[in-house]
């Protein structure tokens, strides 16, 4: 069966982006590219991507994807990729097998799934999305890489509550100046 992992990097102040909807302070971090190596075994099994309009947004701004539609590659290859948005005139990047999705995350939670086939779907963000996931009990792993920044505000990286119950450490290391933290969640106890 296919798993929701939410797999992200994180300020020390639980921060996705800053205060700007950037994430430049992630890429100035040392050891940076050692973290984005490590993660190729988990993207090795992932079939699916989905993430929120604003991170797609950013990834098209910032890597200037429309006008050079070849560095989708880069990031996510032949991969499914669902985007949530309830803005009708997001941009498709050229050749990309993207779809976007508007309303509840519970609305298209199993076609997501089907679409991972046997493979992973991975969650990229914002944390808005993962929270919704969580919040209707389809979200199965986090896996966090913190990194040695303060932001002092922006995008939170996971907005619901989680009680000691509902989350197991599972893995925990260093790769560079990153701390990586594997979380299984669990379900939740009526």
């Amino acid at each position: 069966m296919p798993r929701i992992v939410y797999a992200t990097a994180t300020s020390l102040d639980g921060h996705l982006a800053d205060a700007e909807h950037s994430l430049d302070w992630l890429f100035a971090v040392d050891g940076g590219d050692d973290a984005i190596a490590e993660g190729a075994a988990f993207m090795a099994g992932v079939t699916v991507q989905v993430e929120g309009s604003s991170t797609y947004r950013w990834l098209l701004e910032h890597e200037e994807l429309l006008e050079h539609p070849e560095k989708w590659q880069t990031f996510y290859g032949d991969r499914k990729t669902f985007v949530f948005s309830s803005r009708a005139d997001l941009p498709i990047v050229p050749g990309a097998d993207i779809e976007v999705l508007n309303g509840p995350v519970a609305r298209h939670a199993d076609a997501i799934i089907a679409a991972a086939g046997e493979g992973d779907v991975h969650l990229v963000g914002g944390g808005a999305l993962a929270a919704a996931f969580a919040e209707i009990g389809r979200l199965d792993a986090i896996y966090v890489s913190i990194a040695p920044v303060t932001l002092g505000g922006g995008a939170p990286l996971l907005p619901a509550r989680f009680d000691a119950s509902r989350l197991r450490l599972m893995r925990v290391h260093q790769t560079g100046q990153f701390i990586q933290a594997e979380y299984d969640v669990l379900p939740a106890t009526p």
